[in-house]
């Protein structure tokens, strides 16, 4: 470098020097309109500011003299502070739940105001053309390592906080699925999982080496929980039994060799799981040949083929239409219906073992009817009742 080319950049620095106060103050008036937040940073980080400032023109003197190397800036003395700030910058962007695009757009507002302010001082101290131009370069490639520096620190972040999610939403779920878990432990979790307790879930079960099936849980609801239990594999849905849900599930489901557990509170799904667990078997060998399976529409059948400690479960669905009666009345219809079954309609023969009059038992039959319906014109459904009201007694 020639004495009048040092000179001349020693001029230059100490005048872009004395305008870093204003440049800073005039960014930040410029932000505390359409960009308030960036505006209180650059207020709480003084020192970081000025850092920041007093590289940029190391770097617009340093490219004028040398030309763009983007080798160099790495090798200045605070770069590496200057670019952690940024990402951290980028970073906070992300937690705050606000979009990237924002953030750039006020670096390119900063970056035209910093260019009218070198600008300015370059042609009042006359200098040569050449190097007015690779000042202009300098300042926007400036800040674009700046942006490019808040982009990454924006996805890095991104990235650790699905994957810290996933990981609370895997632990979430298995806490759901261990019958040692309290309500207490589980509702804290699902804070730190960021996911709103349901009241009520089923589990979904597949076959985890089944690439359809893969494909098709990872559309069914971004909502649910992922299940990655011990053998298990598949979804926690919550609160199934809303409205179209289990028609949207069939859907959603239909070829993957799916199973939906019956919907249970949150408290009993590890039970849940176990009356999954054996349908799936019953599906594996051609038993329940539904695509997907709903377990609460084949209780009976699974009852048959595992355990009679499931019958509560087939009795609470199927008397469902009871539940809004008082005990006592409840209590009445059940036994007739108990007796209607048991007796295949026979009215004189539910009134002698009930010890009512026959009449009262016409009354008694002619409320079931009005609360079940048909079902108790189906064979099927006559046999479900059945299975849960009689043989258990027998």
């Amino acid at each position: 470098m020639t004495t009048d080319a040092a000179q001349g950049r020693a001029q230059l620095e100490l005048a872009l020097d004395s305008r870093l106060p204003e440049l800073i103050a005039e960014v930040r008036d410029l932000l505390a309109d359409g960009w308030p937040e960036y505006a209180a940073f650059l207020d709480h980080n003084p020192d970081g500011m000025q850092q920041a400032a007093e590289l940029f023109v190391h770097r617009l003197l340093d490219m004028a003299e040398h030309g763009r190397s983007a080798s160099r800036i790495d090798r200045l003395e605070g770069a590496q502070t200057i670019q952690i700030v940024f990402e951290q910058i980028g970073r906070r962007q992300w937690q705050a739940g606000e979009d990237l695009t924002r953030l750039l757009t006020a670096y390119q507002l900063g970056a035209r105001t910093a260019w009218r302010h070198v600008s300015a001082t370059a042609l009042a101290l006359e200098v040569r053309p050449d190097v007015l131009a690779a000042l202009a370069e300098a300042v926007f490639d400036f800040i674009n390592q700046l942006s490019s520096a808040s982009a990454r620190g924006y996805v890095l972040e991104q990235g650790e906080d699905a994957s810290a999610r996933e990981r609370s939403r895997e632990e979430l779920a298995d806490l759901l699925l261990s019958d040692r878990s309290g309500m207490t432990a589980i509702r804290e979790a699902a804070a730190r999982a960021n996911w709103p307790l349901p009241t009520t879930g089923a589990v979904v079960l597949v076959d985890a080496n089944a690439d359809v099936a893969r494909r098709v849980l990872s559309h069914v609801d971004a909502g649910s929980l992922p299940v990655r239990h011990e053998q298990l594999s598949g979804l926690i849905v919550p609160d199934p039994g809303l409205s179209g849900r289990r028609e949207q599930l069939r859907r959603a489901l239909r070829g993957a060799n799916a199973v939906v557990g019956h919907t249970v509170p949150l408290e009993y799904l590890p039970r849940s799981v176990t009356i999954a667990q054996i349908a799936v078997r019953l599906k594996q060998h051609g038993i329940l040949t539904d695509d997907p399976v709903f377990a609460d529409e084949h209780l009976d059948t699974i009852i048959v083929h595992r355990d009679e400690r499931l019958m509560g479960f087939l009795r609470e669905q199927l008397l469902a239409p009871l539940d809004d009666l008082p005990a006592g009345a409840r209590e009445r219809l059940i036994e007739t219906l108990t007796a209607w079954l048991r007796h295949m309609g026979d009215r004189t023969a539910i009134a002698e073992e009930l010890h009512i009059h026959p009449q009262t038992v016409r009354y008694r039959v002619a409320q079931l009817r009005e609360r079940f319906g048909d079902q108790l014109d189906s064979p099927r459904s006559r046999a479900r009742l059945f299975l849960a009201l009689v043989w258990p007694m027998r």
